[in-house]
């Protein structure tokens, strides 16, 4: 082993060391405290970051392509696409079948149906390369599109389903496919939060023309910043290479079809496309190679978790109302949702603010219904029916943690706390809880 070997083997040992006695994320039920999110990195991934930033090599290059090819296989599509978060794997998509690169490509003033129940970039990036978003509400048991809804959205402008598996439980794949194939539209799956679920066998994110998923700290492997799109569309995969890095062709597989076509200019800078910098590092893929093959057993953990608070909490079902798993899905339980009843006789904020007071952190199912947020006031959009799901969801909603870290002190602590607050408020409102009861 050379002089530089053992400066690395150094390094890795006592980043191990440094690990080994600092992070333990279990339940201290000396000091009780339930972060919504934990790390999923250990020493493993911060030596791989590290040894990385030695060799000098970070720029978006290898070890991107080598993980792009190993997500690729996990999620069972032919393409991966990486960048530099989810938000722009999102922009990715709508750019790229936004693009005159791709056939029958979508058109400013073109309609996205997109759910009222999501995040603000799953519906941004429609905007921005203005198109109109069309706003659906959701069904109140699986917090997905509804599709009863669905189809009644549709009319001539629509172009393309711009879909978000909640929290990640799957949609119904074989429904909205179905209503894409005989309306003749494109499908964007945004899967940031179901890393890992499936539908029918299937990964979500490899039914539609592509798929976006998030690396982000708080979801469910993560590579710092990040994001990845699946597909199996290869000339979608090369127009999303060019649009990540600045509109040039030197990232795409045809790079040397270019390089013919100009041969009077520059090959390392041949700008055939408009684009854009979101391209990964180097650290962020070297971090994946190592999360990915954990991603199941955390994903085991959290759905653990999540039976737990179902079992347990069943007995005040009178007032909570629990996300359902989709029949044939795999849900993978991004957080635990829960929704107060119209007869709950206390409010998501006495609830919430007790549970915080037990430092069991909570948060908004998402960011709610998206057509109640002050930005949609700027833009154009259209909303069809009414939005009354993804409106009890803002105003009734909330979730806990349901990460790889709960471990079983931690679920019986928070369930617990919840009993406390059950007993406490029917002591003080006997009568209240008998009228809400009757």
């Amino acid at each position: 082993m050379d002089k530089k070997q053992l400066l690395l083997q150094k390094i890795q040992d006592n980043i191990k060391e440094y690990c080994d006695q600092y992070f333990d994320f279990s339940f201290n039920s000396a000091n009780p405290q339930v972060h919504l999110h934990e790390p999923t990195t250990g020493g493993d991934e911060i030596f791989a970051a590290v040894e990385t930033m030695l060799s000098t090599y970070t720029t978006m290059g290898k070890k991107v392509r080598a993980f792009e090819k190993q997500y690729a296989d996990y999620a069972g599509t032919q393409h991966s696409v990486m960048s530099n978060s989810g938000s722009s794997a999102n922009l990715l998509a709508v750019a790229a079948l936004a693009n005159p690169f791709t056939p029958n490509y979508l058109k400013p003033g073109d309609e996205v149906i997109v759910p009222a129940l999501s995040w603000s970039t799953t519906i941004w990036p429609i905007i921005q390369h203005n198109l109109v978003p069309v706003i659906v509400d959701c069904d109140i048991n699986s917090f997905n599109l509804d599709l009863n809804k669905l189809e009644k959205a549709i009319g001539p402008k629509t172009r393309a389903i711009k879909l978000v598996h909640v929290y990640g439980n799957p949609c119904n794949m074989d429904a909205i496919m179905s209503l894409a194939k005989k309306h003749n539209l494109f499908v964007i799956e945004d899967c940031c939060e179901a890393m890992g679920s499936f539908y029918d066998g299937k990964s979500v994110g490899s039914f539609g023309d592509v798929g976006n998923f998030s690396f982000f700290f708080s979801h469910h492997i993560s590579t710092l910043e990040g994001g990845i799109s699946v597909t199996n569309n290869f000339d979608l995969t090369e127009t999303m290479r060019i649009l990540r890095a600045h509109g040039w062709s030197r990232e795409a597989d045809e790079h040397q079809k270019y390089v013919k076509m100009y041969p009077d200019i520059d090959p390392r800078f041949i700008f055939i496309n408009l684009g854009y910098n979101l391209r990964p590092t180097e650290v962020n893929a070297a971090m994946g190679q190592h999360q990915l093959p954990k991603l199941n057993a955390l994903i085991d953990n959290r759905r653990e978790t999540a039976a737990f608070y179902l079992k347990s909490l069943a007995k005040y079902e009178e007032f909570f109302q629990f996300q359902q798993e989709t029949p044939k899905g795999k849900h993978v339980w991004f957080g635990f949702p829960i929704i107060l009843k119209d007869n709950a006789p206390f409010t998501v904020k006495e609830i919430t603010a007790f549970i915080q007071q037990h430092h069991i952190e909570t948060r908004p199912i998402i960011a709610g219904n998206m057509a109640r947020h002050p930005a949609f006031n700027l833009y154009q959009h259209r909303i069809s029916g009414e939005l009354s799901s993804a409106d009890t969801v803002m105003k009734k909603g909330f979730a806990m943690a349901c990460h790889h870290a709960v471990d079983q002190g931690a679920r019986e602590y928070v369930v617990r706390v919840i009993d406390e607050f059950m007993q406490q408020y029917a002591t003080k409102n006997t009568k209240k809880l008998a009228e809400a009861m009757a």
